[in-house]
C-alpha cells in the first residue's frame, strides 16, 4: 500500500513538473508558427540566452512589433557563452531541471568548443552518473525474463478464479516467485519515473539554447532537419533517420519478452513495430541536435543492457 501511495505520488509531482515551463512557440498573426526557412527552426518565445543568427533575430524582430504584450526581450538575457544558473526566476521545472542541464552543456561547450560534442558528453556523464540505478532497473528485467515461465504458469492456474480466497493465494505465490527471482518491481517503476523527466529536461534544454542550433557537427548543422535538408537537397541528413528508427527497433527488441505470455508477446512486438514507425516519421521533423541526444542515450541503453545481459548469463554458467 505505502508502494503504491509513494508511486502515484511521484507520478503527480513528475506530471506537474513537466507541465510547467514547457518549450513555447512563437506565430504569426494567423496563428502558424514562425520558422527559419533555412533551417526549420521554431521561434522559441522562452529561450535562456541570446541568439546571434541574422535570420532568428529578424524573425524575433518581426514577433515582437506583432505582439506588444508577448515581447521576447532579447537585449536583456545573457550571451550564451556566459549564461548564468542563478538570475531570473522562470519556474519551477526550468529553474530545477531545465536551466542546469543547459547551463551544464553550454560549459562543456565552451571547454570542447563544439556543441555536438557537447551534447553528447553531457548525455554520457548524466547518464554515467544515473548508471547505478539504470542497470538495478536492467538486472530486474532480466529477472522477469526468468520469472516469465513461471509466472504465465500462475497466470493459468488462477485463470477464472475471481474469488478473494484465490486472488489472496495468487498474489502470496506471486510474491514468492518475485522473491526467489529477487524482483522489485519498485525500482523499474522509479526508474521509468527518473527517465520521463530526464528526456523532457534535456529536450527543454537543447530546444532553449539558440547556440546549439548556430553551430555544425562533423558537418550537420545542429539546427537543421532531416525534411528541411531533404528540401535542400541535401541527402546525408537522413542517416540520422535510419540511425533513429534502428536503435528504437533494438531497444525494444532487447527488452522484449519480460514476464510475457504468447499473446502478450504479440501485442510488444506489434507495438514496437508502431513505434519504429511513429519514431522514424518525427525523425524527420526534430533538429540535429535533438537527434544526437536521442541517438547517444538510445544507443547507451542497448549497450547497458546487453553488458547487463552477458554479467547475469556469466554468473549462471559459474
Amino acid at each position: 500500500m505505502k508502494n503504491k501511495r509513494f508511486i502515484k505520488l511521484l507520478t503527480v509531482l513528475t506530471i506537474l513538473l513537466t507541465l510547467t515551463g514547457c518549450t513555447k512557440y512563437g506565430e504569426d498573426k494567423k496563428g502558424n508558427p514562425i520558422k527559419n526557412k533555412e533551417t526549420g527552426q521554431q521561434l522559441v518565445t522562452n529561450i535562456l540566452c541570446k541568439p546571434t543568427d541574422k535570420e532568428m533575430l529578424k524573425l524575433y524582430e518581426k514577433y515582437n512589433k506583432d505582439n506588444k504584450k508577448k515581447q521576447v526581450k532579447i537585449e536583456k538575457l545573457d550571451d550564451c557563452e556566459n549564461m548564468k544558473i542563478t538570475g531570473k526566476y522562470h519556474d519551477l521545472w526550468t529553474n530545477i531541471f531545465v536551466k542546469p542541464l543547459a547551463w551544464f552543456i553550454i560549459q562543456l561547450g565552451n571547454i570542447i568548443k563544439n556543441y555536438g560534442w557537447a551534447l553528447i558528453l553531457a548525455t554520457l556523464i548524466i547518464r554515467l552518473a544515473a548508471y547505478p540505478f539504470t542497470k538495478k532497473a536492467a538486472l530486474q528485467s532480466e529477472n522477469m525474463k526468468k520469472a516469465s515461465p513461471e509466472l504465465e504458469k500462475l497466470e493459468k492456474k488462477y485463470k477464472n478464479k475471481n474469488d478473494q480466497e484465490s486472488m489472496m493465494k495468487k498474489s502470496q505465490e506471486m510474491m514468492f516467485i518475485y522473491k526467489k527471482y529477487n524482483i522489485n518491481p519498485m525500482s523499474t517503476c522509479l526508474f521509468s519515473l527518473f527517465q520521463i523527466p530526464l528526456f523532457f529536461a534535456f529536450y527543454e534544454a537543447i530546444s532553449r539554447i539558440p547556440i546549439i542550433f548556430e553551430e555544425n557537427f562533423l558537418g550537420f548543422d545542429l539546427g537543421l532537419s532531416p525534411m528541411n535538408a531533404v528540401a535542400r537537397g541535401d541527402y546525408k541528413y537522413l542517416i540520422f533517420i535510419v540511425i533513429i528508427a534502428a536503435a528504437t527497433y533494438f531497444s525494444f527488441k532487447l527488452n522484449s519478452g519480460a514476464s510475457m505470455n504468447a499473446e502478450q508477446a504479440k501485442q510488444m512486438n506489434t507495438m514496437s513495430k508502431v513505434m519504429v514507425v511513429i519514431m522514424t516519421i518525427t525523425a524527420f521533423s526534430i533538429s540535429t541536435g535533438i537527434a544526437i541526444y536521442w541517438v547517444t542515450t538510445n544507443i547507451f541503453t542497448i549497450i547497458q543492457n546487453l553488458i547487463v545481459k552477458r554479467g547475469k548469463n556469466n554468473d549462471q554458467s559459474k
